[in-house]
């Protein structure tokens, strides 16, 4: 069983796969040569199943950083004897930069060992299972190498110095003093290809030094964004660029599977896919923390290839997609794996891919809506035009049906609030689309539907007892979903209702963190969970359209404190110990990070802004009234504290 904190990981990836080093030198995780693959190294799940460990043999004081606009890993260790500095990166094409990162990626983990000062032993632990640690491969000593052969791949461990092998794992003490460099490179092919050559510990350290070169030429490019927390959003920028397959644009909602949302529980999910539902909010953040087109249009087009299907078989839209484009992603348990302190099962796929979410089409035509317009030309081949009328079509058509809502619960469908405002999102976008679909001649009956959505939305999710907007069509639950409705422009920010549901979310949903809840209902699933990130910087997102900024920036920092040392975030926090929980790191929450600070540095000078009804302009600038009295009632603690 692993014990280690979720938030003691720092990220490596070379946008094809990710590795997760632990503070104290050990690979715990690490799929290769996809995201998506088996794990060589999985000791996150279970103590037996893999890891790769440099470290010094006795005490030592760690510091580690990324190495300035990179996602190459830094990790100081100052021991009595001396100081050794351990580098760690997943090695990109050689001479990649800008625009290609990850396009040629051997799929090689470089490591390297630099003593800085004095004298330090170090300890190096090497144990592969491959498959999840369902394969314990056989380890042969050659010159300058190991090499561990055992299921559907071979793995090559370059290195200049010997190990004492026993079983499937190798282990050796290495003296470094003042100026002795360790390098090391870690090769997997499948069984059935050549050996590759062998990195020499020259060749390891260029290579790192042209992956560092790589990274900061990305960031160079994609550094955009000028405001409050601008050094947050560029980190968080380039990791959804770590998060990104290359070959084809997606990006995965996280690196890692079946981290649960509750120690010991059951809500662990493989979460290392690509949603439609997080379409939108992503394009958004990509325009926010790097400007790119290209990279917006290949996320896009990565989505519409894969969702390409024909709408008017009466078969729902798949909610979500394997990073090649994979449709079937059945869910099984790994039943040899003990978890992350035990909260089993640990699974691999994610039956949520047979979900019915009718938000889903929202997601999409808000995404087509959020490129620019001449990039949405470009972009938008014939098929896809049609897949988007389609789209469009079907959410006026079945916006009266229920659904499982964005939530993916696993319980009964219900009529979601947050699934009939994305019916609404797809046909006012599909509206403002209408030229580039060639579809001006369906505007009319779009307009008409789009009509009928709000009206029920105004009738049916508002709870004029409760005075907020609910979870569910007639019911009287909360969901922090309900903080979209100012962020997709359904009602201005300064609309009584907007503000009296942004105030009972902050209220009720908000635990003595101030961080929020998605939920506090049934959803199908044994357990609870934590509260949720992507929540907090929502509330953040709609402080900031209401025109009360200084709750918002008190929300976002809560929010943004809970970044680990390297600024990775995860998914949820445990209300009761503040612990980081759920998959890592996340997508979603770097997502909101990043656009609940651009909204808090639009929300300047009182001016609010959100997205323009029918208008390819995603902003739109509305004047708010002063808050007064009664309408900071109920914000949180937290809130209050920065008035």
């Amino acid at each position: 069983m692993s014990t280690r904190p979720i938030s003691d990981h720092g990220l490596l990836s070379d946008c094809r796969s990710a590795a997760l080093v632990t503070s104290d030198g050990s690979v715990d995780w690490l799929c290769s040569p996809r995201f998506d693959s088996p794990a060589i190294f999985a000791r996150l799940l279970d103590e037996d199943a893999g890891h790769w460990s440099i470290r010094p043999s006795g005490p030592a004081e760690v510091t580690r950083r990324y190495l300035t606009d990179t996602l190459v890993l830094e990790t100081t260790f100052h021991c009595p004897g001396g100081t050794v500095v351990l580098v760690d990166a997943l090695a990109l094409g050689e001479h990649e930069r800008g625009h290609g990162l990850g396009v040629s990626s051997p799929g090689v983990l470089l490591r390297e060992a630099i003593c800085v000062d004095g004298r330090v032993d170090l300890e190096v632990t090497y144990a592969p299972r491959p498959e999840f640690g369902l394969v314990h491969p056989l380890l042969e000593r050659r010159r300058g190498a190991l090499i561990a052969r055992g299921g559907a791949q071979v793995l090559t461990l370059s290195t200049p110095i010997d190990f004492q092998v026993r079983g499937s794992t190798a282990h050796t003490a290495v003296t470094l003093r003042a100026g002795d460099r360790l390098g090391m490179a870690l090769d997997a092919r499948p069984a059935w290809e050549t050996e590759p050559a062998r990195w020499t510990p020259r060749l390891i350290h260029r290579r790192i030094r042209d992956t560092i070169a790589g990274w900061r030429s990305w960031s160079r490019l994609h550094t955009n964004y000028r405001g409050p927390w601008q050094d947050k959003v560029g980190h968080s920028g380039r990791v959804l660029r770590a998060l990104t397959f290359a070959p084809t644009g997606a990006i995965v909602a996280a690196a890692t599977t079946s981290l649960p949302e509750h120690v010991g529980g059951q809500r662990n999910w493989d979460y290392r896919y690509t949603w439609i539902r997080d379409a939108s909010m992503t394009v958004q953040a990509l325009t926010t923390a790097s400007a790119c087109e290209r990279e917006q249009a290949a996320f896009f087009t990565f989505l519409a290839r894969s969702a390409a299907t024909q709408p008017d078989r009466g078969v729902d839209l798949q909610i979500m997609y394997g990073i090649g484009g994979e449709c079937d992603l059945t869910e099984r348990p790994l039943p040899h794996l003990t978890g992350w302190r035990g909260s089993t099962p640990v699974r691999v796929g994610n039956d949520a891919w047979r979900q019915r979410q009718l938000d889903i089409y929202g997601e999409m035509l808000d995404a087509a809506h959020r490129l620019s317009y001449d990039a949405t030309e470009q972009h938008l081949d014939g098929v896809t035009r049609a897949f988007l009328r389609g789209a469009a079509e079907t959410a006026a058509r079945r916006w009266r049906e229920p659904d499982q809502g964005i939530w993916e619960t696993r319980g009964p469908s219900r009529h979601f609030l947050h699934s009939k405002l994305m019916c609404w999102v797809a046909l006012d976008r599909a509206i403002a689309l209408a030229p580039v679909l060639g579809a001006t001649a369906l505007v009319d009956d779009w307009g008409r539907t789009r009509a009928q959505i709000r009206d029920a939305i105004l009738t049916e999710g508002w709870n004029p007892r409760a005075g907020t907007f609910t979870q569910a069509f007639g019911g009287t639950e909360l969901d922090a979903s309900a903080l979209t409705i100012p962020i997709v422009g359904f009602l201005p920010g300064d609309d009584p209702r907007v503000r009296a549901t942004v105030a009972a979310i902050a209220t009720r949903l908000t635990d003595s963190r101030g961080l929020i809840r998605r939920y506090d209902t049934c959803d199908g699933i044994v357990g609870r969970e934590g509260a949720f990130l992507l929540c907090t910087f929502w509330l953040a997102h709609a402080l900031a359209l209401t025109g009360r900024r200084a709750p918002a920036e008190q929300v976002f920092q809560t929010a943004a404190s809970h970044a680990n040392d390297v600024g990775l975030l995860a998914e949820e926090v445990d209300s009761s110990t503040g612990e980081p929980l759920g998959n890592f790191p996340q997508a979603f929450s770097h997502i909101g990070l990043i656009n609940a600070a651009r909204a808090i540095r639009d929300a300047d000078g009182g001016r609010i802004h959100g997205h323009r009804h029918s208008c390819p302009d995603p902003f739109l600038t509305h004047r708010s009234p002063a808050p007064t009295a009664a309408d900071r009632v109920g914000v949180g603690a937290a809130a209050l504290a920065a008035r």
